[in-house]
């Protein structure tokens, strides 16, 4: 897969609140809007392509290519809350609306009602909190989309699930040096 970023900036030193959920969520949308930012994007036909961005007040921001019929599969975000927007096509989110625990568990039978899915078209976006559990899918046949992710604290790990039916299953811990 394509990596084209660029550089990380930490954030300042003795900063804790850092930007808002909603702040993230103005940041995705702006960035989202800059059309020769999102021309930029090698997008590829077999997997997903990204650049690094700056994000505001120290937060973590991507740019991300998704080719047709690609997705995330469930993940977490490690404690941080973020936002993202659709750049270009139309990205569908499945999300649980149930706070999981965060430790000492493999396996999880969800009760009913906890899924959620929306559709965000292009310049429609959503922010979440630190608990949120998630996929994203380009469910399209024939066109790529482009989003813009920005998260804060920067993603300490993000933890892989695996799900048949009801039951949620912790796969993997990915750690950032896996991924930047």
């Amino acid at each position: 897969m394509p990596d084209v970023r660029t550089p990380a900036h930490p954030p300042a030193a003795g900063r804790d609140s850092g930007p808002s959920a909603s702040e993230l969520l103005d940041f995705a949308r702006r960035t989202a809007a800059d059309t020769t930012l999102i021309a930029a994007l090698p997008l590829d036909p077999e997997g997903r392509t990204w650049i690094r961005l700056d994000g505001p007040g120290g937060s973590e921001a991507w740019l991300i290519g998704w080719p047709p019929g690609t997705g995330t599969g469930w993940h977490d975000h490690g404690g941080s809350r973020g936002a993202f927007a659709a750049a270009a096509g139309e990205l569908t989110e499945q999300s649980l609306t149930a706070q999981l625990p965060t430790e000492g568990w493999k396996t999880l039978e969800l009760a009913d009602g906890v899924d959620r899915q929306r559709k965000l078209a292009e310049g429609r976006g959503r922010a979440f909190g630190p608990h949120h559990v998630h996929q994203v899918l380009n469910a399209s046949p024939d066109t790529h989309a482009v989003s813009v992710h920005a998260y804060y604290p920067p993603l300490p790990l993000m933890r892989r699930y695996s799900r048949t039916g009801a039951v949620l299953r912790l796969e993997e811990v990915e750690r950032p040096e896996e991924w930047q």
